[in-house]
C-alpha cells in the first residue's frame, strides 16, 4: 500500500529548497521519518543535506526539529518513528550558537 507525506519546511529548509511544501510518495507503507529524511536530501541540493543532517551522528535530530501531526519525534520514536498516508511532517531548523 502506498503512502504520500505532506512536509512543510521552514526557515533555512524552505531557502535552500526553494519549496515551503510538498509532498512525497512512498510505494510501501513501511516509512520511517528516517527514510523520509533520506528522500529529502536526494531531491535538493548537498547544501539541503549539510543544513539538516548532523554528519558524525547521521541524523537529521541535532539541526532539526520534526513534527509528525504536531509531535515533536522526541517525544515518539526518534528517527525510526513511522509515519502513515496523509501524515503532516513539519522541518523547523534548530538555530546554534556561535
Amino acid at each position: 500500500m502506498a503512502i504520500k507525506l505532506k512536509i512543510k519546511l521552514l526557515g533555512v529548509f524552505r531557502g535552500i529548497s526553494g519549496k515551503n511544501q510538498l509532498y512525497l510518495d512512498f510505494e510501501k507503507d513501511d516509512v520511517s521519518i528516517q527514510k523520509m529524511v533520506k528522500r529529502l536530501v536526494t531531491l535538493f541540493s548537498p547544501e539541503f543535506k549539510r543544513v539538516l543532517v548532523d554528519p558524525e551522528l547521521d541524523n537529521p535530530g541535532p539541526n532539526a526539529i520534526i513534527l509528525v501531526n504536531g509531535q515533536e519525534i522526541g517525544l515518539l520514536n526518534g528517527v525510526k518513528t513511522k509515519v502513515k498516508d496523509g501524515d503532516e511532517i513539519v522541518l523547523i531548523p534548530v538555530s546554534h550558537g556561535g
